[in-house]
């Protein structure tokens, strides 16, 4: 890959988390405790709707896969964060560099329009609940996915082709404990600044133009459940925070690494463990904790798991 754009730089360097004994420990511990839980969430959650028939609806699926998300995207950084935090030489080579940017903006990417999904979802549900069924039928909800997973690669792609073919000679910090496209553009030898621009209107402005659609789409819903009938505004309510929640959860982030004009490296680790840690912890505990039929599929789940196990 290095031979393809010419580079002489070969790997790149990271910057750690930080230089205290103590702190190390704890962000070890830290990491380590919430990335467990990421896994078990979301691989439960999607466990829970692909045994569960009464889960088999367009909601659930989408969210089954925005759980599958969730983890690929915490993945990418999250196991390379721990095992940086005792390393004296943090390095990364320049192809395993290339790659967790590319999988970041994919599973980056196709969350952006699941959320979008999601948001259709509900407003058909809410809204237009005589239409539902016919509506987001089943080859609706695969032509989603599906479309979300397209859409993930060509929103990476498009920043990659760019990136791989830009000539790196020195120097190589990248000033971050992760790869990412406007990290790794400015250690390139040459003027970049169409390409920044490219990076911030690619991941920055979509970014910013989604969470908020989003939002405005979220309070138009609220708006007409309560000019049809004020009863079920607070049900609605209730059903519509669990997703503004995860919106702003998400896109928050996303809009101060890619927009925010006044960067400093204390905020850019901030906003990327909440990306990158905190997020995908967040969206199972919020999605279960406050949907009933979820909590009641996995109680299900747990009584055939143990009745199993107890048969001789």
């Amino acid at each position: 890959m290095d031979q393809v754009n010419g580079s002489v730089v070969t790997e790149f360097v990271l910057l750690g988390l930080t230089q205290s004994l103590g702190m190390q420990v704890f962000l070890f511990l830290f990491f380590s405790l919430f990335y467990v839980g990421i896994i078990l969430g979301n691989l439960f959650i999607m466990l829970t709707m692909i045994f569960d028939s009464h889960l088999h609806s367009p909601m659930y699926i989408l969210l089954a896969n925005l759980s599958f998300i969730d983890l690929g995207l915490s993945s990418t950084t999250v196991p390379r964060m721990i095992f940086d935090l005792f390393s004296g030489c943090k390095i990364i080579s320049f192809h395993n560099c290339m790659i967790q940017m590319f999988f970041i903006h994919v599973m980056g990417g196709a969350e952006l329009v699941v959320l979008i999904a999601m948001a259709y979802d509900r407003y058909t549900a809410i809204c237009k609940p005589l239409h539902y069924l016919t509506t987001m039928n089943p080859k609706m909800c695969m032509l989603l996915i599906v479309a979300a997973w397209i859409i993930g690669v060509i929103h990476a792609v498009s920043q990659f082709v760019f990136v791989i073919n830009l000539p790196f000679c020195g120097p190589n910090n990248v000033g971050s404990f992760y790869c990412d496209f406007p990290r790794v553009i400015k250690l390139a030898c040459m003027d970049t600044y169409s390409l920044e621009f490219v990076v911030t209107a690619n991941s920055g402005f979509i970014s910013m133009g989604t969470f908020f659609f989003l939002i405005v789409s979220y309070i138009f819903i609220l708006i007409t459940v309560r000019q049809h009938s004020a009863k079920n505004l607070s049900k609605a309510f209730i059903t519509l925070s669990a997703h503004i929640t995860v919106v702003v959860l998400f896109f928050t982030p996303c809009m101060f690494l890619y927009v925010w004009p006044f960067p400093t490296k204390s905020m850019d680790k901030f906003f990327a463990i909440v990306d990158f840690v905190i997020t995908p912890l967040l969206n199972p505990a919020i999605y279960t904790l406050r949907n009933r039929d979820m909590k009641v599929a996995m109680r299900r789940l747990i009584r055939q798991v143990v009745s199993s196990r107890e048969i001789p």
